[in-house]
């Protein structure tokens, strides 16, 4: 093994889904993934996982191309995973009409 490939016993491989002691480190672990990978750097994205397999999303994202990457990368980083992704796309066009402020 080049020193390059070799990994050490306290390490994970990046190609292995590390095991979780609780779901809340599961989702602290999809949540850093979501918010570190440029195609989804989203951090009001929320996560939350039961069981070992179910993984929910919520919040609100700037377009649907970027909600849509939600489960791309979560399925790359969490392989068998189902993704239950309730998260909204914000709408950011202009206010059909002035408001009257008073």
């Amino acid at each position: 093994m080049t020193p390059e490939h070799e990994t050490h016993e306290h390490e994970t491989p990046q190609h292995e889904t590390p095991q979780y002691e609780t779901p809340q480190y599961r989702a602290a672990h999809l949540r850093r993934a979501l918010a570190e990978d440029p195609r989804t750097a989203e951090m009001g994205v929320r996560v939350n996982v039961r069981g070992d397999d179910d993984v929910h999303l919520s919040g609100e994202v700037t377009c649907e191309e970027r909600r849509t990457e939600l489960e791309t990368v979560l399925h790359e980083v969490a392989p068998g995973v189902r993704v239950h992704n309730d998260v909204r796309v914000a709408d950011t066009r202009e206010p059909a009409r002035r408001e009257d402020l008073r």
